[in-house]
């Protein structure tokens, strides 16, 4: 008869053994242990079951080691997407290599002036570019004392410009572009020389010059006519108006540039994205800060359509995270666009009212036809960025729409 020992010294083991390999049915002991002893065995059984135990602790490690190596990379990337696995929300932070230097194109832009002025502040370079046709230099005028920011006025029309900016850069934040769906249907043309040919370039260039990540603005307008909520990757309708087509061939060419050249793209489908220095004056201004500014002039604003439809409006600084999470992102993400959204859905109409309440004004808006190209309802499934980048939105609606309000009553 083997010898039995008493396992109570070593009982620790036991229990992890019994928590990962189950209890018998009546759950009083380990179904390894004997009748009279929980912790009891044979010598021979007991170093058996210890090595089993061990080993199956070693694949799990490994295992484990090789899902983060497959989804986050290596060094810095990994820690940094780790901690947003671990429900870190923000990017302040994040790190980056020691001299890391950003090129922000479309950076004296809304989405642009904000992600240079982040980068800054978080101590790395950044190169901005940009012709001012839509962006205004009063956006970026703060940051040229700063030895650590250059401004470079130039069009990403021309490929010339585009190589000279992205030498020795290490990450690009494309955000150049025409946004507008209205102004895209009076000018298609030169939507498709700006959005289309202007972000080719930069991905040719960055792939000559050997920029790290590619990070690059698109629209969750190319998810058209479908009618799916939340709106997921990878179920996308018709395309309703030449800005979301666009959009689309520009997440064409980000996949194939990662197929073919090995440059590592990751587009942002960004959904109504709104906040500090968003422009609220002209014909293609966007709701939130036009809507702000006629209340606070007196005005009646003008709701397209019945205020019924729906958006995911989505906070700047949620955007300034996945931008920088994308940069930090594993080579395995690349190829991938990512819906960048707050995961809510306000309607329009109610939107219009929270705000009269926070401004204090009692006024009516005036209904409009609908506008062409528009959809209907739109809110976005963040859960194949919040897997692949880290994305963990910290302002919700509310938490946002807030700071807005107290930003353009200090600046209007």
């Amino acid at each position: 008869m083997p010898h039995k020992i008493d396992f109570r010294g070593v009982g620790i083991v036991c229990v992890a053994f019994c928590i990962v390999f189950g209890y018998t049915k009546d759950k009083k002991k380990c179904q390894y242990g004997s009748k009279n002893s929980m912790c009891a065995g044979s010598t021979q059984e007991i170093i058996s079951l210890r090595i089993s135990w061990l080993r199956s602790r070693q694949e799990i490690a490994l295992r484990e080691k090789e899902y983060w190596k497959g989804i986050c990379g290596t060094g810095i990337e990994r820690r940094t997407a780790l901690h947003a696995q671990k429900g870190n929300m923000g990017y302040k932070d994040l790190v980056f290599d020691e001299g890391s230097i950003f090129l922000v194109t479309g950076g004296a832009g809304f989405i642009g002036s904000n992600l240079c002025e982040a980068i800054l502040d978080m101590g790395y370079t950044v190169r901005c570019l940009d012709n001012l046709s839509t962006g205004k230099y009063e956006n970026i005028e703060p940051f040229t004392h700063l030895d650590k920011f250059t401004f470079i006025k130039g069009d990403i029309r021309d490929l010339d410009t585009c190589l000279e900016a992205t030498k020795g850069v290490d990450y690009v934040l494309n955000q150049a572009a025409w946004g507008s769906v209205p102004r895209s249907i009076e000018m298609p043309l030169l939507y498709e020389e700006i959005n289309i040919r202007g972000t080719l370039n930069m991905m040719e260039a960055s792939r000559q010059n050997g920029v790290k990540k590619f990070v690059y603005a698109s629209s969750s307008s190319v998810y058209g006519d479908h009618p799916q909520l939340p709106k997921k990757e990878g179920v996308e309708g018709k395309v309703l108006s030449p800005y979301a087509l666009t959009k689309q061939v520009d997440e064409g060419y980000g996949r194939l540039y990662k197929e073919l050249y090995g440059l590592d793209t990751y587009g942002m489908r960004y959904f109504n994205v709104f906040g500090r220095r968003q422009d609220p004056d002209g014909a293609y201004a966007a709701v939130i800060p036009k809507f702000i500014r006629m209340l606070l002039n007196g005005e009646r604003p003008v709701i397209n359509g019945d205020g019924k439809q729906s958006r995911d409006f989505t906070y700047i600084d949620n955007v300034i995270e996945a931008n920088l999470k994308a940069c930090l992102a594993s080579s395995e993400a690349g190829g991938n666009a990512f819906n960048i959204g707050a995961g809510g859905r306000e309607y329009l109409i109610d939107v219009y009212y929270d705000l009269c309440k926070a401004l204090g004004k009692e006024v009516e808006p005036v209904f409009g036809p609908p506008r062409l190209g528009d959809i209907r309802d739109s809110n976005a499934d963040i859960s194949k960025a919040r897997e692949l980048l880290g994305y963990d939105p910290e302002y919700d609606f509310a938490k946002g729409i807030q700071l807005a309000i107290d930003w353009y009553k200090e600046n209007l």
